[in-house]
């Protein structure tokens, strides 16, 4: 939210912030979408960009709105992925229990079909740049056929570093 919020309030554009209360992540990922493509629907913007993060599935929300944003170009700020993300030291507790901890790749999967709707992609630093798409390759060669490994390439091309920007004012001493 504090990205969102900074990016609105120094930002040169006027920014519409569609957004959902940050708690359930996973659902978030799955359901997120469709109440936002709702949303969007019903109201009246016409942007000139979408710009939304990692959390969201792009390609649904993209389905759901393709009478207006098919010819809106997209981007998706990658602060975190599903696929590098560390696991908790206790996989038996907290959000990842159902998966004993274990890695569910299908947000992972959500990450990678959404870079691949965005047309550009911005991470928030080189370590997670260069990490996420070092891993996607192991990634993919576990589906059995059509793994879109050629994909990799494309991404690559679409992606660059965008660094979060940081309000230091705020650590100012008051007199």
């Amino acid at each position: 939210q504090a990205w969102a919020d900074g990016y609105r309030q120094f930002s040169t554009q006027s920014v519409i912030q569609l957004t959902l209360p940050a708690r359930f992540w996973k659902w978030r990922m799955h359901g997120g979408a469709v109440t936002l493509a709702r949303r969007f629907l019903e109201s009246d913007p016409s942007p000139d960009l979408i710009l939304t993060t990692d959390m969201l599935d792009l390609t649904t929300f993209l389905a759901l709105t393709r009478q207006r944003t098919s010819t809106i170009p997209t981007a998706i700020y990658m602060h975190e992925n599903q696929l590098t993300y560390p696991l908790p030291t206790d996989g038996k507790s907290g959000p990842m229990r159902r998966q004993l901890g274990e890695r569910d790749h299908h947000y992972a999967f959500i990450n990678f079909a959404s870079m691949m709707a965005a047309d550009r992609i911005f991470f928030n630093s080189h370590f997670h740049h260069d990490s996420l798409l070092a891993a996607l390759p192991n990634f993919l060669k576990h589906f059995p056929e059509y793994n879109e490994l050629g994909s990799l390439e494309t991404l690559r091309r679409k992606s660059e570093v965008l660094p979060v920007g940081i309000d230091l004012q705020r650590l100012d001493k008051e007199d």
